[in-house]
């Protein structure tokens, strides 16, 4: 069976362009996470790359299947030039070796908390996973294999993730948009909850 991670990168360069960063982090049981920088104008995005090495499998499955089951890599944009952002490396990998040490399927509408902040001074220790296919296109696989889906991550305030818990994805997502939030600021402010 082909190895998926060189079509995963081939296709972030299609969508973000040349990296001009990354780092690799290993985790003890786990394969290597790699985390990309892409800078376009005053954003950068940070992509996973090796979480889609391995399908996700449902934690109550008694044996792991391993060609069938979800794939996906994590993408986080931020603004660049207010906050040291490119920590948030190592917390990107964490996440993104979650499904390999937790047993975890990650898939819109979770949320994973890092339990600290995303890089220093951020007001996010937490983030939502988005719908995947605005940014980059989802990698179709040959048979039996599942495409590889690339989730966005919108960090949320301590506040925002504990009202999300109560009333859900959907409404955090239009509580946002309603106040007109901009996801990628890294300092920006809880939106009003009331």
């Amino acid at each position: 069976m082909a190895d998926v991670l060189p079509l995963v990168e081939a296709r972030l360069r299609t969508a973000l362009g040349e990296p001009d960063a990354r780092a690799a982090v290993t985790f003890l049981g786990t394969d290597r996470i790699e985390v990309l920088r892409f800078q376009e104008g005053g954003i950068a995005r940070y992509a996973s790359l090796g979480m889609s090495a391995h399908p996700m499998t449902d934690p109550t499955s008694v044996v792991a299947d391993p060609v069938k089951g979800p794939r996906a890599e994590l993408v986080l944009s931020v603004r660049t030039g207010t906050a040291d952002t490119d920590k948030v490396l190592r917390p990107l990998a964490v996440l993104a070796a979650s499904p390999q040490v937790e047993g975890l399927v990650v898939a819109p509408g979770a949320s994973l908390d890092v339990g600290e902040p995303l890089w220093p001074g951020a007001p996010f220790t937490s983030v939502l996973v988005a719908e995947p296919g605005g940014l980059v296109e989802d990698l179709e696989l040959d048979e039996p294999l599942d495409p590889v889906r690339f989730l966005p991550l919108l960090p949320m305030t301590p506040n925002e993730a504990a009202w999300k818990r109560v009333h859900g994805a959907q409404a955090l997502q239009e509580r946002w948009l309603n106040q007109g939030t901009d996801l990628r600021d890294p300092s920006r402010r809880s939106v009003p909850l009331e």
